[in-house]
Parts: C-alpha cells; structure tokens; sequence
C-alpha cells in the first residue's frame, strides 16, 4: 500500500494561531516550508505521493470567513482572499523546495488537494446561464487551480470583480506556475455544505464528478488527476447498514470510469473518504463518514466494517464492475416447437371501417362542383361482392408488420368497451367482432397464430365498458360475472382459430389505479382472480374438449434484488416484493388456492403494530376450489431487475404495506425511462418460477426495453439479444419449461416511451433485423440448426415434402382419379358389349 502524506489538514498548531493569527501571516508561509523539509527528511524515502495543504477554498472560507472550521475567525471577505494568498505561495514555496532537494533521490510527487463543486445551467442553450456557472467553477476551484495549474495569476472573472483581491508579480507568477506533479482533486460533501457560501450564482448544483473531471481536462491542458478525496455521509443512527454511502460511491466512481474510458481522462487514482468514522468539523459526531463504524461511546471503540466497506474491497478486487453473467454464453437453441412472438397491446377497431368500394352498388363523381365531395350518380348500379377481411385497411397494416418482423405468434388484446358497450350481452358490436375475427384469420394465412388477450387495463385506460365503470368497476363484483359472460362471448367467436388466450393483462399492477386505500387495492384483485377463475373454468368445462386451447392470465414479473447484499433485511424485503408482487395472484391460482402465507402475516404485523390498517379479503371454500389450478401455464411480462431496501412505512396503503424501497443502480446501464438492463434477472426468475409453482409451462408474453433512436436502436439490439441468452440458459441449462418468448412491442405510441419496433407511422428500425435473426437461427446455434429440414429424420422429410408439395399432390391425386374412372368406365362398357355379343 501506497502512502499518500498530507501535510496540512486544517490542524495548524495552535500557537501559530496565537503568536502570528495563523494563515493571514506571510511569517506561516516559511515555517510551512521548515515543517515540510522535516517531513521529507524523515519519510521522504518511503513517501512518492506529497500533498501539501487539503482543500485550500474550506481553508480560508471556513476558517477566517464564516468561522465553522479552526481557527474560527468570522472575517472580512478581503481577510479570505488574503488567506488564500497565502496557502498558494505557501505550497508553491514547499513545491520548490522539494523539486530541488528532495525529489531528485526520492523520486516522489508532490501537489495540493483542490476541492470544488459542480454547476450546471438552468437552461442548456442559454449562454447567460453557462456564463454564470463558469463564473461559479472559477471563484471556487478556479481560485486556486488557475495559479497553481495555469498561468499563474487568478481567474479574470475574480480580479475583475473584486478590487481588493491581492496581486502576483510577474515574478511571483511564474513562480507558482505549474507547482504540481498531478491535479488532487476533491469531491464530496464538503464541497456542497453550507450552501450560502457557495457561488452558485442561481443555477443548479450536481454531483456529475464525470462533468467536473471534463471540465479540469478542459480548464488545465489534460492534466494527470488523483481523486484525492470522495465518498458521503450516513447520519449518526446508522451503523453498518449504509446503503445510502454503497450508491453514492458505485455512482461517483462510475463516472470516473466513464471519464476515463469515454473521455479519455487521466484520472490514475482514486480515494475513498474515510476509513473510519470520526469528529466532522462543524458537524461534529452528527454524520458519519467512515467505512468502519466507530461506537463512540463505547470504552475500546471497536472498528467494525461497514457494508460500504465491504463494497469498496469488492470494486477494488474487480478493478471496476464487471456484469454479473449467470453463466458464459451458451451455444444453443430452443426447443423447434418454440413461439417466437410480438406483442401489441389493445388493438383498437373503432377507428377503423370496412372499403365500402365492393358493397356500396352506387356510381359517385367527385367534385364536380368543386365542392371535394363525391355525389351519386342516379340510376347508375354496379356489380358488388359480399365484404372480405382484406376491406380492413388497419388490418392490411398489420399483416404488411406482422410479415416483416417473421414470428410465429401475435400476441394482442381486445377492447372490451367496445365489444360489449353496455358491460352485458344485450349490445354486442357485430362490426368490431367481425374486424377481430378477420385480424386472427388473416394472420393464420400468414401461419402467424394469435394469442388474444381479453382484457388490458392500463394506467391511462382501464378498459372497462361504461356502465361497469359507472357501478364501481372491480370493486363491484358484478363485474366479475359480466368478465365471464365477456370471455364466453369471445371463446364462441374465436375459439376455433385461438389456442392460447390471456384473460388479464398484469392484474397485479391494477393497484396502481384502485390505490385510494389498499383495502381498495385488494378488493379489486380479489375480483379480478374470481373474475379470470370463473373465465377458465368456462373454457375448461364448455370449450376445451373441441377448440383445445389453453387459458391463463399474464402477470408482471420483474426479479428484486437486495440492494444491499450484505444485509439479511435487503434479502428479505426482496423476497417480500416477490409475494405480494406476483405471489400475490401466483399463489391462489397456482399453489394453495389462497393469498401467500407470508404477505397476510406481514400485514397482519404490521396491524398490530398500529401501522396499517390494511386487510386482505378471505376466500370461501368454494372459491379456493375454484381459484386453485385456473391456468395452464405461466405467462409473465418482465421488464426489468428492481434493487430492493426494507423501508419501514407507516400507512394504509398497498405500497406502504410492503415496506420497501426502490434504489437506482447507477452501475446498471439503463434506458430512457430509468429501466436497469439486468439480463440475469429474467432466468433468475424463471427459476424462482419453477422453483415455487413447480415445473409448468411458461410463455414470456412481453418483454422489451424502451430506446429512443429511431435509425440505430442499439440499446433495443443488446436487449434482446442479452434477455434472449439468459431466457436459453434457463430453457437448456436450469430445465425450465419455456414455452414461447414474445418481444414487447410491435409499433410504439406517441408521447411514449419508445418500445415499438415500428413507429407510430410504421417506419421500421433495425432491431427488426436482429429480431429475425434470432429467430430464425431459434436461438444462437452453434454450426447447424437441429431445426433445420436436412437434420430431422426422414419421416419429418417426407412430412415437409408433403406440406411443400400440396397442390402438385393435390393435382396429382385428381389426375390419378380420373384415370382410375376412366379406366373403370371402359372396363364396364366392355363387358357390357360382351353380354349383349353373347
């Protein structure tokens, strides 16, 4: 381990203070110098990194001008920069002096920690507001890295704005000049509080270290960078427990990474501030700093790491941050029967209408008065012909996307407002049936199935028709029993052409809309499994034994992870999020009939405890039986990983009943819409899945990233591919039962985030051509495709041979058979002649 000596940190020794008022006295500037030499005499052999003074600008600020730190002096401001004065000529004296002396034999380094803040402008494009952070940088860092790392002299912005700032010779100027082997580079809390002494000059405070390294790389002719000092602070409660101080730091040496690898800067080291917890200045034992906790009020104040701690050692065996793959990429492929699907959500029909061009027998001129309108020709009819699907132009669209993207299977969901206006059976919109049923039959053409959903509430439209809405929605349970009859009228339409249906799009996120209370919450999902229960054993009982489809509802499934790996109450809030996210539904249908043991008695706990006033809804028997088995196979829509803490919280609320926080990796690389790219969370998952509810079938029914190129959507691209990878391993490796992967989604919104393969015009992007690949390799192959026609047996051979050869054989076939009656009615005419000869 390499020493990095500081020589000055705030500790002047006190009858400097008394006999010279400390640093407001040239006479200290010689008797810095004299200590340093004793230091470089004393330990120079074993030293290669000197700093001289730590964060001159709190130096003089704090200590001589609102008087916080030692000496505390609450000066003029002209006693400030006079202070300054001093601390700069004071280690460019040391600087010299080592150079000279010392350097040459003990062939160290020597420079001075500068400590800064970072400002960004209000608005990006306004040149006043850019101005006035530049103004900011230099009355801070500025102040001391202008003489010391530039010309010598102070910023023009500072001289130009105070009269009484102290001058440099010429001499003197060229003396500091360039009086450091490396920039030390401060960045933490410190350089943010108190906030009244900092030039903010009314724009915005960040904590972008990636933004400020560019701006000394800028600033300073691309100097060498140590971060001399960074990290945060806990409050004085915490103990090992800091997950605040884990994100801070993964955020702040990210951006170093980032500058190095992106911008090409020179940073060659960097320092976590503090090994140990200790007195902060003004803020006295309030905070903690440190990587080991320190009990201050016991006798032996023993150290004890800190999850931080923990943290840091990891980074710095790993040098960085590596991916966390499950395992290396796997050369294989899914199973040949595999779907390979898109997703859309609600297919909207109402604003689409059927060509009247073959149905309407009038003639029409247009415009003929220059009016723009057409106008029937009287007495004139034409020939018509009976309505086809293909009059649909919405639906000639989707085939013309369905085709280019080459899946097997369209995953799409039905309005049901619009089919069932009036939430009963005595309104049913012939037209939008028709138009649904024309979308299913015309993508078979194309050997695309369909798996239709029958409802897909969302955030901004729940789906619901007007009267069901009107009479209190899910809350009702009436709508249940209008959901059965809803499914019943859809499994008689569709039944024969659809093979899987999904009856409910992610039931367990509709708390975000019935959120009111969270006995609301749960009152609606108590309806919404009774609903999706009574839905499948219909089916079940009427429809299965002659359309043979298989029924299930689709829910969200993000992987948790414990934010904090280090703490068993992380682990355990991850597993939490779990239950009441997907056990929450998973459980009753898939498992025992009834809500997860462990969310009714968190909640239960949590009663007692005078937190929540919150109450599951109890099942009867009958509806345990029900409930219990209602789904043929798994569907889930996974996005994305969620970093987990347990965050006590006090309320009647669905998400306070959890208690659990969401953090930000900033490690993870993420989309627009801050959604982590966690590849390995999807198969952990998956065998959460099978592990839980046992080995049944699964179908991914959406999954997708948000990215907002329209030309390149790369981050689309490494997406799929990654998710795609570790959805294989699970299949090939872990024995899950995957079924089928649908990607998320066919065309985007507008004012969306961008998750579309297609634009809201049907412009394509390249992900399309990534897509088909994967898909048509079935996964990522080594040198051959077991899929492959050539590498099937022969009775598969011959199979396809048939399918290919369908009107040659069916030509054949007819040809044969006229002979053979041909041959038969000569055969009879014969024998005919020859009785009537006999």
């Amino acid at each position: 381990i390499d020493p990095v000596v500081t020589l000055y940190h705030w500790d002047l020794p006190l009858m400097l203070q008394e006999k010279y008022g400390g640093w407001k006295n040239e006479s200290v500037i010689d008797i810095f110098n004299d200590y340093a030499t004793f230091c470089f005499q004393t330990f120079g052999e074993r030293v290669k990194y000197w700093i001289t003074i730590h964060n001159p600008y709190l130096v003089a600020w704090h200590g001589y001008g609102t008087g916080i730190h030692a000496p505390g002096e609450r000066g003029k401001i002209t006693t400030v920069y006079s202070v300054g004065h001093n601390l700069i000529k004071a280690h460019a004296k040391v600087w010299h002096n080592y150079r000279k002396h010392f350097q040459p034999y003990q062939k160290g380094m020597l420079s001075i920690v500068l400590g800064s803040h970072w400002i960004e402008p209000n608005k990006s494009e306004d040149a006043l507001d850019i101005s006035k952070c530049q103004q900011s940088m230099e009355r801070v860092l500025g102040w001391f890295a202008k003489p010391i790392h530039g010309d010598g002299d102070y910023p023009e912005e500072l001289k130009n704005e105070f009269s009484f700032l102290p001058r440099f010779t010429e001499d003197e100027k060229n003396y500091i000049k360039g009086t450091a082997d490396f920039f030390a580079f401060s960045f933490g809390p410190n350089n943010f509080k108190p906030p009244n002494t900092l030039p903010k000059m009314g724009q915005n405070l960040s904590l972008n270290l990636r933004e400020v390294l560019n701006w000394i790389k800028l600033e300073y002719n691309s100097p060498r960078i140590l971060i001399a000092e960074n990290g945060w602070f806990t409050d004085s409660h915490v103990k090992t427990d800091d997950t605040t101080a884990i994100y801070m730091m993964k955020n702040f040496i990210n951006k170093v990474l980032q500058a190095i690898k992106y911008d090409n800067i020179d940073v060659f080291g960097y320092t976590a501030w503090s090994l140990l917890d200790g007195f902060e200045w003004q803020h006295a034992y309030n905070i903690r700093r440190g990587l080991f906790y320190v009990d201050f009020k016991s006798e032996k104040k023993e150290r004890i790491p800190k999850s931080s701690a923990l943290y840091y050692k990891q980074i710095i065996r790993e040098n960085g941050f590596f991916p966390r793959e499950s395992t290396p990429s796997l050369q294989a492929q899914f199973s040949c029967d595999f779907s390979w699907g898109i997703t859309e959500s609600v297919l909207k029909a109402e604003s689409v209408a059927s060509s009247p061009q073959f149905c309407d027998s009038s003639l029409y001129l247009w415009n003929v008065t220059g009016d723009g309108l057409l106008h029937k020709v009287k007495g004139v009819k034409l020939k018509t012909r009976p309505a086809q699907c293909t009059d649909f132009v919405s639906i000639k669209k989707q085939l013309d996307l369905l085709e280019k993207m080459k899946v097997t299977h369209y995953r799409f969901a039905l309005d049901w407002s619009l089919i069932l206006p009036n939430g009963d059976l005595s309104v049913v919109n012939r037209q939008v049936l028709r138009y649904y049923r024309c979308m299913i039959s015309e993508a078979l053409k194309l050997n695309v199935q369909s798996m239709v959903t029958l409802y897909y509430p969302t955030h901004a439209y729940l789906g619901l028709p007007g009267p069901l809405l009107q009479a209190g929605g899910w809350l009702n349970r009436s709508t249940a029993y209008a959901f059965q009859d809803y499914a019943a009228l859809c499994f008689r339409e569709f039944g024969d052409l659809v093979k899987l249906w999904i009856t409910i799009n992610e039931p367990n996120r509709l708390g975000d809309i019935y959120n009111r209370s969270s006995n609301d919450t749960y009152w609606a999902a108590h309806n919404l499994l009774i609903a999706h229960a009574m839905a499948w054993k219909m089916y079940d009982e009427q429809y299965r034994s002659f359309q043979y489809g298989k029924v299930s509802l689709s829910l969200h499934s993000d992987w948790a992870e414990p934010a904090n790996p280090y703490f068993e109450s992380h682990s355990k809030a991850a597993n939490r999020f779990l239950q009441f996210e997907i056990g929450w539904f998973a459980d009753p249908i898939f498992k025992t009939g009834d809500y997860p043991a462990t969310m009714r008695e968190y909640i239960n706990f949590k009663n007692r405890k005078g937190l929540s006033y919150s109450s599951l809804p109890s099942f009867t028997s009958e509806e345990k039986e029900l409930i219990k088995g209602a789904a043929d196979f798994y569907a889930l829509n996974h996005f994305t990983t969620r970093f987990v803490i347990h965050e006590p919280q006090n309320g009647s609320q669905y998400e306070f009943d959890r208690d659990i926080q969401f953090l930000q990796d900033i490690t993870c690389l993420s989309s627009p819409s801050r959604l982590a790219v966690v590849p390995w969370g999807v198969r952990k998952v998956l065998r959460w899945i099978k592990k839980t509810y046992g080995d049944i079938d699964i179908y991914i029914t959406a999954n997708g990233i948000d990215d907002q190129s329209l030309d390149n959507d790369e981050l689309r691209n490494y997406y799929l591919g990654k998710y795609v990878q570790e959805v294989l391993k699970a299949h090939y490796i872990d024995k899950v039962k995957i079924k089928g992967y649908y990607a998320f989604k066919l065309t985007e919104e507008k004012s969306k985030p961008r998750f579309g393969f297609f634009t809201s015009d049907s412009k394509g992007k390249p992900s399309i051509k990534f897509y088909n690949n994967l898909i048509s390799n079935n996964g990522f192959p080594a040198d051959y495709s077991v899929c492959d026609p050539s590498n099937q047996e022969k009775q598969c051979s011959f199979c396809l041979f048939i399918s290919q050869k369908k009107p040659l054989i069916f030509f054949s076939c007819c040809l044969f058979s006229t002979l053979i009656l041909l041959l038969t009615i000569i055969v009879f005419h014969k024998r005919k002649r020859r009785k009537r000869f006999k």
